[in-house]
């Protein structure tokens, strides 16, 4: 007798979980009504079958079901490796933008439908995809994966790929807002400062955002870099820069992911529980926290006690717009899209 997924409705956490499948404590914790949506990692891959089994143990926990997300894209940044399709780097469609504009925005398509296709058949609900910062060639942790350091060509790029991925049924994420291309630090590991005036951003690192809100993108992603010039918290954790800025300047109307608040950039508002509540006050809809089971709890219990902010319609357009067929991998449309994207690499 099949048990009855438990009616509860989504969080406004993403959690991890430790490893191929969930254990009792993860069932446990998933059910908890803060949490809305897991993210899984390398770790949490071991091939295509295993893959399926896990996400339809997740799904099959609520209702409705608890969305899936990944890093997944491209080149450094691909989580599942064996039996996917090995994407470029994002700068590939650059460099060939730079010599010929419509090929390359027709295989920037074609490689945000792939990705796409291939994680939806297995049960990933959308990807953090896909970059929108610009490669000022300052920064090592954002470098190849941006599309162009000039801000047209990357917002042309950027908006071809999040279209491919909208034509294979996923919503899209631009990120990481408003820019974290131009600064040297790693927002994993310390807090980088870029201390350009909102012109300067404006001009350049916020273009290819604008352009994806024009075209409805769902999600949009913070960055964990502070911007003197404007405010002095992070757009994480800042109400001028998601309420003012990203929401009444910009107008845009989708959800508001944090980066994961477990990085080391994020550590400028206090413990885990002051993290999650200061960017949830600013603005955030969803937050991530990865890769510290403590902090989970102690922020899914903080935030537990008060009333829950829920993400509601915002977080449903994640949901898959089109069912992936089973026999992707033997379609023709599956493998003219394989040949276009391992053409490049």
């Amino acid at each position: 007798m099949q048990v009855k997924a438990k009616q509860i409705p989504r969080g406004p956490v993403m959690a991890d979980v430790s490893a191929l499948e969930l254990n009792r404590q993860e069932r446990e914790r998933l059910c908890h009504p803060a949490i809305g949506a897991v993210i899984l990692f390398s770790r949490n891959f071991e091939s295509v079958e295993q893959l399926q089994n896990l996400t339809m143990q997740i799904h099959e926990l609520r209702d409705p079901p608890l969305l899936i997300a990944v890093d997944h894209e491209g080149g450094r940044v691909q989580r599942f490796r064996e039996g996917f399709t090995r994407l470029p780097a994002m700068r590939r469609y650059g460099e060939m933008f730079d010599v010929d504009p419509a090929r390359a925005l027709e295989q920037c398509s074609t490689a945000g439908w792939l990705m796409a296709a291939e994680l939806l058949e297995l049960g990933v609900d959308f990807s953090f995809a896909p970059i929108a910062d610009l490669d000022s060639g300052l920064s090592d942790v954002i470098g190849d994966r941006a599309f162009h350091c000039r801000p047209g060509i990357a917002s042309e790029l950027s908006l071809s790929f999040m279209l491919g991925m909208r034509k294979a049924g996923m919503a899209a994420t631009a990120k990481h807002f408003p820019g974290h291309g131009s600064v040297q630090g790693d927002s994993h590991h310390m807090i980088p400062v870029d201390d350009r005036s909102f012109d300067a951003l404006s001009e350049n690192d916020l273009v290819p955002f604008r352009v994806m809100i024009a075209s409805a993108v769902e999600g949009i992603m913070t960055a964990h870099v502070i911007y003197p010039q404007i405010d002095e918290l992070p757009p994480t954790f800042s109400h001028y820069w998601l309420k003012e800025i990203l929401r009444k300047q910009l107008a845009y109307k989708g959800l508001i992911f944090s980066d994961d608040l477990s990085m080391a950039g994020a550590k400028v508002a206090g413990g885990p529980f002051q993290r999650a509540k200061a960017a949830i006050n600013a603005g955030c809809d969803m937050i991530l926290v990865c890769n510290d089971t403590a902090a989970l709890d102690e922020v899914i219990d903080g935030l537990s006690a008060g009333s829950l902010l829920l993400p509601g319609v915002r977080l449903d357009a994640f949901e898959p717009k089109i069912q992936i067929a089973d026999g992707l991998r033997q379609s023709s449309n599956w493998q003219l899209a394989v040949d276009s994207v391992t053409e490049i690499i």
